[in-house]
């Protein structure tokens, strides 16, 4: 396969003839982003390159990890582990990929959106260095302990939550009671909804507090401190956020603290 290398001030992809026009537009987006992730974060690395694969398995020997990640995640957010991030590099499909894997419009918004959000999860990981890229077996097993803050951090920062909604519902609708916070089979889909239910909560700045360190007390601790509330007390507003998001013509709304 011959590569071609299209270049912006931050930004380089590596990818396909076909993907041209698509890889000039993502990296354009992640300029963007970066931009509003310096009003966030205290480090927005720069120098990352996006490499666009013409194909699942292209990116599967790529990277061997995905498989697992994606076979553990519930079926209505399978279609969406569509790359993977690494310190330095971030892995997605191509355009035509893309298309052929996308449920409707909000779904391909969202796949087309991968490299945004898998740009967002390693600036959290610079900012918060328990959290991978860089990956080691123990950096992974923490990832899956974890992924409903990492998957739910690289969403929202990336404003992508919204783009979920059809695919949360099915979820909810089809399947099982889902925990608090979210397993690894629901993180991809129900991450960021614990990170737009806090910033309604309890405004800026909380949710850069939730992902600043993975606390030795585990998650609680975390969701606790971003909160200031007890678990008891944080659980019941995410189910009614959840129960708000199925409802038609409606949209969740957190009741702040007085």
């Amino acid at each position: 396969m011959t590569w071609i290398e299209t270049t912006s001030l931050t930004f380089s992809a590596r990818h396909e003839e076909d993907d041209r026009s698509y890889a000039e537009e993502l990296i354009d987006r992640l300029e963007d982003l970066s931009l509003r992730l310096e009003e966030r974060f205290e480090i927005v690395p720069s120098g990352v390159t996006v490499i666009i694969h013409p194909s699942p398995a292209w990116l599967t020997m790529a990277h061997p990890f995905l498989p697992a990640v994606r076979w553990s995640a519930a079926p209505a957010g399978r279609r969406y582990l569509a790359g993977w991030p690494m310190a330095t590099e971030v892995h997605v499909l191509g355009e035509s990929a893309m298309v052929r894997r996308a449920a409707g419009e909000a779904s391909l918004e969202a796949l087309r959106g991968t490299a945004e959000r898998l740009y967002t999860q390693i600036v959290v990981a610079v900012n918060n260095g328990a959290i991978p890229p860089p990956w080691t077996p123990g950096r992974f097993l923490r990832y899956l302990n974890w992924a409903w803050l990492v998957e739910g951090a690289g969403q929202h920062f990336a404003r992508q939550v919204d783009l979920y909604r059809a695919a949360v519902i099915r979820r909810l609708r089809e399947g099982s009671r889902p925990a608090f916070p979210p397993g690894r089979r629901d993180a991809i889909l129900l991450g960021g909804t614990i990170f737009d239910l806090l910033e309604d909560y309890r405004g800026g700045g909380a949710c850069e507090l939730l992902v600043a360190r993975l606390r030795k007390d585990g998650p609680e601790a975390n969701l606790e401190a971003a909160f200031d509330l007890p678990m008891r007390d944080i659980e019941p507003l995410w189910r009614q956020y959840l129960r708000d998001l199925v409802r038609p013509d409606t949209g969740p709304v957190a009741t702040p603290r007085d």
